[in-house]
């Protein structure tokens, strides 16, 4: 009796001690209700954050490859409250399905329904081409309720990644000093005509939150590069950073959600982007994203009493007048098109002798013998056929460059002459937008609505008072691409310089105003 006595001391003695404890998920027992988890018990001024997604793929343009979400991570202590919406979409407004009442809707609703004030909600979109449903304003309202019904208290980590296999700049500096841009709608210049190519980001900025017993409830990353691979088929798809958070919530804890903010991303494109050799698909690049981002996550501390602030600003930004480039362009299209000449060769033609004149520089027409012959006789009757061939060739080949040239410059003079218009439609007046500052403790993230390159964000990186400070582009609104000053004087013209509503000054501005947030943050 005594020895059982003892035994049975011993076990409870154990089970007061945690040793035996029940599972955290594990049910109760009974009809009694479940009582609060002592691990995610509340402590005064703790962090609390909740997540979820949605589904937001429009089933019905598009053969569906893979989904697209709206997921929600809503952030809360007794000072402040935010929530960091990510859509998986082109834009928040002006181009894509999503409408310019998008974000005004969801923020009113989200204030009178769950009283979070619009200054702290914070929407990203990852500028995947995909196509989103008619009602995605609906299933935003709803993640985020979503996930403020399931707010816990969370510790919180930050760390950077690094991938620079899955990204390239597009933007190509030529030997003449203009740049050109890599894009589908461009035919790229000569090879022998470019000089260098541009800089990357490869750093993957990271956000780690754990529940208190350790199970990660979200990861928020931070990378640039135009997620605009797509899949085999054609296919509606979130692209590359769909399949990168695919990668990184199976491999996590269950129910962790991964939400991609997209950076600087204006003139950053996904590495191959013009193969014609190999179907193009973006699981291959995301799953190396995904990757990358696991490995980082892994070595990340989460840590207790983590600050939480938010910071929204109004920021003017002067219009460009784009004028001067028009007339420009314009004349460069009558140049172009006054120097394409008349040439003996058609497209077949061409195609046979291009061939035959590579395949053998030397004897093209025959075999060499009957060169070697004729030359014996003192004829020549060959090497003029091919001195005839060879600048019949050369001239079809400058008219193709030419109209090559051709298709660059107009695509680029429709982009100005389209924002001209727009913006002397505005009077000149100032374009406002919304710069963001928001920070979850050591964690740091400037936003703002346009397509910024990535020079941009890397100057931001490089001067910013804390070190782990990131920027997000495609924020909060679409105000289309905003390249640094000298890239909106290039010369050549290219779509990030084009595709711009602001004029070069604007940089400036900006940054002055970005290293004022900082400091308040």
């Amino acid at each position: 009796m005594k020895r059982s006595a003892l035994l049975l001391g011993l076990a409870l003695a154990l089970l007061g001690c945690g040793e035996f404890r029940r599972p955290l998920d594990a049910p109760s027992g009974g009809d009694e209700p479940p009582k609060p988890k002592a691990a995610e018990a509340r402590k005064p001024g703790q962090l609390r954050a909740g997540v979820a997604k949605v589904e937001i793929t429009n089933k019905k343009v598009l053969p569906l490859n893979d989904p697209l979400y709206v997921k929600a991570l809503v952030l809360k202590t007794d000072a402040a409250t935010v929530a960091l919406v990510t859509l998986d979409a082109v834009a928040v407004g002006e181009i894509g399905p999503i409408g310019n009442d998008y974000l005004g809707k969801v923020r009113a609703r989200l204030q009178k329904e769950l009283r979070i004030a619009p200054e702290g909600v914070v929407v990203n979109a990852s500028h995947c081409h995909g196509v989103v449903c008619a009602d995605v304003d609906e299933k935003t309202v709803e993640a985020v309720k979503a996930a403020t019904e399931n707010m816990v208290p969370v510790t919180v980590g930050v760390g950077v990644g690094h991938e620079s296999r899955v990204s390239e700049n597009r933007r190509l500096k030529l030997k003449g000093g203009k740049e050109a841009d890599v894009r589908h709608a461009y035919a790229l210049p000569p090879d022998e005509d470019v000089a260098e190519v541009g800089p990357i980001d490869p750093q993957i900025g990271l956000l780690r939150l754990d529940r208190a017993d350790g199970r990660t409830l979200a990861v928020v990353y931070n990378f640039a590069c135009h997620p605009i691979m797509g899949v085999n088929g054609d296919g509606n798809t979130a692209d590359v950073v769909g399949f990168a958070s695919r990668v990184i919530e199976n491999n996590l804890s269950d129910g962790c959600v991964a939400l991609f903010v997209q950076g600087c991303g204006g003139d950053i494109n996904p590495v191959r982007y013009k193969d014609v050799h190999q179907p193009r698909h973006a699981e291959p690049l995301g799953n190396v994203l995904g990757l990358s981002v696991l490995q980082a996550v892994r070595k990340i501390k989460c840590t207790d009493g983590a600050a939480l602030a938010v910071h929204n600003e109004k920021l003017k930004l002067p219009r460009a007048d784009h004028a001067e480039r028009i007339d420009a362009l314009l004349a460069e299209q009558a140049r172009l098109v006054k120097s394409l000449k008349g040439t003996s060769l058609n497209f077949k033609t061409f195609l046979e002798l291009a061939n035959k004149y590579n395949l053998s520089r030397e004897f093209p027409s025959y075999y060499s013998h009957l060169y070697m012959t004729e030359k014996a006789q003192g004829r020549d009757d060959l090497l003029k056929l091919d001195e005839a061939n060879r600048k019949n060739i050369r001239a079809y080949l400058d008219n193709v460059l030419t109209m090559e040239k051709l298709t660059r410059v107009q695509t680029n003079l429709a982009l100005l002459q389209k924002h001209q218009a727009t913006n002397r439609a505005a009077g000149r007046k100032p374009l406002e937008v919304e710069l963001v500052g928001v920070r979850v403790g050591d964690f740091v993230l400037v936003t703002f609505p346009g397509e910024l390159t990535v020079e941009i964000g890397l100057n931001v990186k490089r001067t910013a008072p804390h070190k782990t400070t990131f920027v997000a582009g495609y924020t909060n609104g679409y105000i289309y691409y905003t390249p640094t000053a000298k890239q909106l004087r290039n010369a050549g013209a290219a779509q990030e310089d084009c595709d711009s509503l602001v004029a070069p000054e604007w940089e400036q501005i900006f940054y002055d105003r970005v290293a004022a947030l900082l400091k308040k943050l």
